[in-house]
């Protein structure tokens, strides 16, 4: 059972490699700058793919050119992964979020309640480090059996923003796998389909109204865009990511 919870929160939380670490000291971090990347190569800069042990079939991303600007599109098709980059921000410093995207569809059984629903044409997250003054003895040893297995600790948490299909806009629910996972729901239904969105969060605040506590420093971001549960495709497109004072 002990197992089965660890695998859980690293199935839904990232995976962390060596963090790059910024000198907090601009005012904009460009987290993901995919405006400027080369069309057609195979990752953005300073990103890698986030892939699962026991699902097999990846979406794919592709960096393409969409206007003036460079994209990254995410096709799934059954299929889960995503672009992670590791890097170490303080939420207090930089607690502001923008980012661009857009889905060309929506699932049509996806749910954000279920596991065979957890599933979402555009989600980013964005991933905590570990505290261990933050966890009950319980998760501390859930940890430290993560450590003694992968060589590193899994993340504290994790926030999700998702592009849902029925959920109403604002809301904050745990992951079905695991409550170290929160979903917050940005975007929901079709209005806006096949339409550039612009959004802006406050991390900081989403973390404390979230969890319920001060957030730890921020480890991690990614993009991903999933159908394997559900089984269905669907097709989005991500712009630049950016922290800032």
């Amino acid at each position: 059972m002990m197992r089965n919870a660890v695998l859980s929160v690293i199935r839904i939380t990232l995976f962390l490699a060596p963090l790059t670490v910024y000198a907090q000291t601009e005012a904009v971090l460009e987290v993901g700058k995919f405006s400027t990347a080369a069309p057609g190569t195979e990752f953005p800069e300073n990103w890698k793919p986030l892939t699962f042990p026991k699902i097999k079939r990846h979406t794919n991303y592709t960096l393409i050119r969409e206007g003036d600007a460079v994209v990254v599109k995410a096709v799934s098709e059954a299929s889960s992964s995503g672009l992670t980059r590791d890097i170490t921000i303080d939420p207090k410093e930089y607690p502001v979020l923008q980012w661009r995207w857009k889905v060309g569809n929506l699932l049509t059984t996806s749910d954000v309640t279920r596991k065979d629903g957890d599933d979402y044409p555009a989600r980013l997250y964005i991933t905590f480090a570990y505290d261990s003054s933050k966890v009950s003895f319980f998760e501390k040893t859930k940890y430290e059996a993560a450590r003694l297995l992968y060589g590193q600790y899994p993340p504290l948490g994790a926030l999700n923003y998702i592009w849902d299909t029925k959920a109403a806009k604002g809301t904050i629910v745990p992951n079905p796998y695991t409550s170290r996972a929160m979903m917050i729901v940005v975007e929901s239904g079709a209005a806006d389909v096949n339409r550039w969105i612009t959004e802006e969060r406050n991390v900081y605040e989403d973390y404390k109204a979230a969890f319920g506590e001060e957030p730890p420093m921020i480890s991690g971001v990614a993009i991903m865009t999933d159908t394997d549960n559900t089984g269905e495709a669907a097709t989005a497109f991500y712009g630049d990511i950016v922290f800032t004072k």
